[in-house]
């Protein structure tokens, strides 16, 4: 979005039908991508969204004030072109799935991970057909094949807007079972969220709160709220 740090150029921003979806239009201009490709979105919801952004703008157009304007971007522009790669590399996530490397010791924090993680395990065996096996220590070991295979074809089953959101779900929790919980509603993204990070959690409560790595986790948790918006929108 660097070619579009300019002045406002337009009064009105409106959400409207488009062919096979919905788009942006400034004072009945249509609104492109980067890449110059029509921005079409699934639904109506997320078109209003990326208007209410483009409406917000006062003088300059900043980039970093819309969020849902940039994730249908990369959806348009980068995950439709690389569909299947995406896919793939987030489903590699699951053979090393946070939820699954547990601590062996303090008992404490042993304890806090059975309790924060299993239940989230447990949800995937019910909802997804997979159960991801434990173990502690960071030694990888491969998890089974057919868990596997189950995960990978839900996440290429993802339209290139769900793939797009999902992609920061993973990626920001560390765990394909929590993206996958997060999608489908097991229980709140900020809770999810606060799932993802039981380990920070616990370090902080041992060692005190860094102010730097604090600001960035805050940062990591509104994208991954966004994230989930956003997909609901897909």
């Amino acid at each position: 979005m660097s070619d579009w740090k300019q002045k406002r150029f337009w009064k009105e921003a409106k959400a409207c039908e488009a062919e096979a979806g919905f788009t942006v239009e400034l004072d009945g201009r249509r609104v492109k991508t980067p890449a110059k490709a029509a921005l079409v979105v699934p639904s109506a919801a997320m078109a209003e969204a990326i208007a209410a952004e483009w409406d917000a703008q006062i003088e300059g157009i900043n980039p970093e004030t819309m969020p849902f304007t940039k994730s249908a971007n990369a959806a348009i522009d980068k995950v439709a072109n690389q569909h299947e790669e995406v896919a793939d590399m987030l489903a590699d996530y699951g053979d090393s799935d946070l939820l699954c490397y547990r601590a062996d010791s303090p008992q404490e924090l042993v304890i806090r991970q059975e309790q924060g993680w299993n239940p989230a395990l447990d949800w995937a065996d019910q909802t997804l057909g997979v159960r991801l096996d434990t173990r502690t220590g960071l030694l990888h070991q491969r998890q089974d094949e057919r868990a596997l295979a189950i995960l990978r074809q839900g996440v290429h089953a993802l339209n290139n807007f769900q793939l797009a959101a999902f992609h920061d779900l993973v990626s920001m929790s560390g765990s394909l079972v929590l993206g996958f919980a997060a999608a489908q509603d097991w229980r709140s993204a900020d809770e999810i969220w606060r799932i993802s990070r039981l380990d920070e959690t616990w370090q902080e409560e041992q060692w005190g709160v860094d102010d730097e790595a604090k600001a960035t986790e805050n940062l990591k948790r509104t994208a991954f709220l966004h994230a989930k918006s956003f997909y609901d929108f897909s």
